[in-house]
């Protein structure tokens, strides 16, 4: 019999990575991707635990399985990721349908515990195996094959700001091997990879040493711009403390390094930032801004924001509106603080409830009037676009300029992979829409 599994994927682009190259690791024992989510043998949750109540609505999510397959054979039912990892043991106590649970340094036991899987035994698989994982996988050739895709470079944090749960589901930070990541790169281009975004919980703190070389991911950016099929070359998510002179010179020198920076800063005030733990201050931060922007004036910046972190004032906020209005961010998240158990600031006092909302409510309404302006700038201009797919039961394709912004445009298929100039007619604060220009798209 068939046996097809499925995995509904949470949260970060790690997560993402992540499932994929768990369906390249259950090829090898007979599992195919089940197209439905109701038709398969095998039905893993791939979670995240920087949301609040990701926990509950792990449950919730499970639940909704349960209705799915009340007629039907029951999965093997995997809770993997993040919350996994934090929760693992009370998990298979509190919901009896759950059979696995599988923390993200854990992924390269999958197939044996599928292979040896009994209904009448749980299993838990939660230890920080970072090393082995990816040397298991280093094994297993990424089939992922989509335009613009995802590349794990590094995993875990030492920076244990006080709200984060990062360094306790993800464990200390671990940089892969420099040439396997660049054999990675290669096989995906060859799948037909256009543009690749390096990925890790702290991702520019990559460091390696081979052969009494250190690589950092300067020399990763610089090794991908060799590539002439790939176009375009981002990285996610950074943190200031190490954004190095050497990797704010990539570009000045990077012709493929898009111009686009996700550097979360957190609040806009050293108190504030003292308390969490950030470990750099608001002058240090400005200063990366202001290298950038002499660099290159059109790079632009998104950030986080955690919003009512325990001891923040009102006027502690308004340094925080101060600052976004000092850069203008033109894409950045923002949330109420929420605490996590196991952190530093699981026990702190909230801050009420109302005054967070109205916070919340005013740092938005700023965000997303920056975010609008910026989109608007593109109207009635042509701009390059990376065509990444054809739009679901439409004929409309799906593409990014160099900001990530989606634009949204006619076309014909043909234009998947390539980059092509797309004149921009109208927007919203989220898409882009426009129409192709005639004669003017090349190969990516």
């Amino acid at each position: 019999m068939e046996k097809k599994i499925f995995i509904k994927t949470f949260g970060c682009q790690m997560n993402e990575y992540d499932s994929n190259r768990i369906y390249d690791s259950v090829k090898k024992i007979g599992f195919i991707k089940a197209d439905k989510h109701d038709d398969a043998s095998c039905y893993i949750l791939n979670t995240c635990h920087i949301r609040d109540k990701a926990k509950e609505k792990v449950y919730h999510e499970v639940g909704r399985i349960k209705k799915l397959y009340k007629t039907k054979k029951k999965p093997i039912m995997v809770v993997a990721g993040c919350v996994a990892q934090a929760e693992n043991q009370e998990m298979l106590k509190r919901e009896p349908y759950i059979d696995v649970v599988i923390g993200p340094q854990s992924y390269h036991k999958i197939n044996q515990i599928l292979k040896s899987f009994t209904e009448k035994e749980k299993k838990e698989e939660t230890d920080f195996d970072t090393i082995q994982k990816f040397e298991y996988f280093d094994k297993i050739k990424n089939t992922n094959n989509k335009i613009s895709t995802f590349l794990t470079i590094q995993e875990g944090c030492d920076k244990f700001c006080h709200f984060c749960v990062v360094p306790f589901t993800r464990g200390p930070e671990y940089s892969r091997p420099f040439r396997k990541i660049i054999k990675e790169a290669e096989e995906l281009i060859k799948n037909g990879a256009k543009e690749i975004t390096l990925i890790g919980q702290n991702v520019n703190a990559y460091s390696y040493e081979e052969n009494s070389k250190f690589y950092k991911i300067s020399d990763l950016l610089n090794e991908l711009e060799k590539f002439s099929e790939l176009e375009r070359i981002r990285y996610t998510t950074s943190h200031p403390r190490d954004m190095s002179d050497d990797l704010i010179d990539c570009y000045s020198t990077n012709k493929k390094l898009m111009p686009f920076i996700h550097l979360p800063i957190q609040s806009g005030s050293n108190k504030i930032l003292k308390l969490m733990n950030r470990k750099h201050s608001v002058e240090e931060y400005l200063t990366i801004f202001d290298k950038l922007k002499k660099i290159n004036s059109n790079i632009e910046f998104s950030s986080d924001f955690i919003i009512s972190y325990p001891g923040e004032t009102d006027e502690d906020f308004n340094d925080t509106v101060e600052l976004i209005k000092k850069i203008k961010f033109i894409n950045s998240y923002s949330f109420i603080f929420s605490p996590r158990p196991g952190t530093k600031a699981a026990n702190l006092k909230l801050i009420d409830n109302e005054i967070s909302k109205e916070r919340l409510t005013k740092i938005q309404k700023i965000l997303f009037s920056y975010q609008l302006e910026m989109n608007k700038s593109f109207k009635n201009k042509p701009i390059d676009i990376l065509v990444e797919n054809k739009m679901k039961g439409q004929n409309k394709l799906f593409g990014r300029n160099k900001y990530l912004n989606s634009v949204i445009f006619e076309g014909d298929e043909k234009n998947i992979g390539k980059v092509i100039k797309v004149k921009i007619e109208s927007c919203n604060q989220n898409t882009l829409f426009g129409e192709i220009m005639n004669n003017n798209s090349r190969a990516a």
